[in-house]
């Protein structure tokens, strides 16, 4: 098993300037527990940006995760196990896209998470511009038909279209409320919005979560219960970063002010799991690293990994998913 603490030792206090040392896999783990065939994790890098309105790079954001994540601990003491070495976890090599956009770009990611929920793998897959999660979300539709989607977020992504476009970042989540009954949407830290998707989640019984009321204490002191509460058996997360305020997490295409904590973001997710329902896949996506501020970064592989483990204490121990 690999030493996460003899490895950090060598790097200690020059993160700024670190490469990848060696595996170029989430976690930087042997191939004994990052090959596809012993991992019951499975990681689907899509570094797709087509439809960006502001800031650009979330082209880069997969590969800044992968390349931050090598200086994660693979222990968790909320969990108190190493899930790496417990369950595996593989890292496919980037899609491709080449000249595909649109639905031909999403078919692709489809596609993959298909085959691997096929295999029976847990899927987590890393934009990329939001558009993409449409994709691993029609796929898990496939295998859990009443699953329940939570999306982490600063916009709402409820626009028919934006600039022309139906396949835009800012109207992924309309796509999805074609394909599942949107009232099965719960939306946690939505701050910006236009009046149209308003009254979409009035009309259509989304259930969104106002950051600032959840900041003016609306919901009380004990919020992630009543996120949770709307939420069905089967959870599927989708986590746009810029769901946590621009202060922790300033690399991000549409940065809004007033977001979550790190740790309010943790404690749904807790919630999801105290609550006895099951996490069956998950999306991270909108990352756009910054040169020489590597922190957002980090966060987002050490988000992505705390999401992990507490998707695998949902389950007892050796329940297949």
């Amino acid at each position: 098993m690999q030493d996460r603490c003899k490895i950090d030792a060598r790097y200690a206090g020059h993160l700024s300037i670190l490469t990848v040392p060696n595996m170029k896999n989430f976690l930087d783990i042997e191939p004994q527990f990052s090959s596809l065939d012993n991992a019951r994790i499975a990681i689907v890098q899509a570094p797709y940006e087509h439809t960006v309105s502001y800031g650009g790079g979330t082209k880069s954001g997969p590969k800044a995760i992968i390349d931050a994540s090598a200086y994660v601990e693979f222990y968790d003491d909320e969990t108190d196990r190493e899930l790496c070495f417990d369950v595996g976890i593989a890292t496919d090599k980037p899609i491709a896209f080449g000249t595909a956009t649109d639905a031909t770009a999403l078919e692709k990611i489809r596609k993959r998470v298909a085959e691997l929920l096929q295999m029976k793998k847990f899927v987590v897959t890393l934009g990329g511009e939001h558009t993409i999660s449409a994709a691993p979300i029609a796929a898990h539709l496939e295998h859990y038909p009443k699953m329940s989607v939570l999306q982490f977020d600063a916009h709402s992504d409820l626009r028919e279209s934006y600039q022309g476009s139906p396949y835009s970042h800012a109207s992924v989540m309309a796509r999805v409320a074609e394909m599942m009954p949107p009232k099965r949407i719960t939306q946690v830290g939505i701050r910006a919005l236009c009046s149209e998707e308003r009254a979409f989640i009035r009309e259509n019984k989304v259930n969104t979560f106002f950051a600032s009321a959840l900041h003016k204490g609306d919901h009380g002191k004990h919020w992630a219960k009543k996120v949770v509460a709307t939420l069905g058996k089967d959870v599927y997360i989708t986590f746009d970063v810029d769901a946590l305020d621009p202060s922790i997490m300033p690399s991000t295409g549409t940065p809004e002010p007033d977001g979550l904590t790190y740790h309010e973001a943790i404690e749904v997710v807790r919630e999801v799991v105290r609550s006895g329902r099951r996490i069956v896949g998950m999306d991270v996506v909108e990352l756009a690293p910054v040169a020489k501020t590597p922190h957002p970064d980090l966060t987002t592989a050490r988000l992505l990994y705390k999401m992990l483990n507490l998707a695998f204490t949902s389950l007892p121990t050796g329940t297949k998913r």
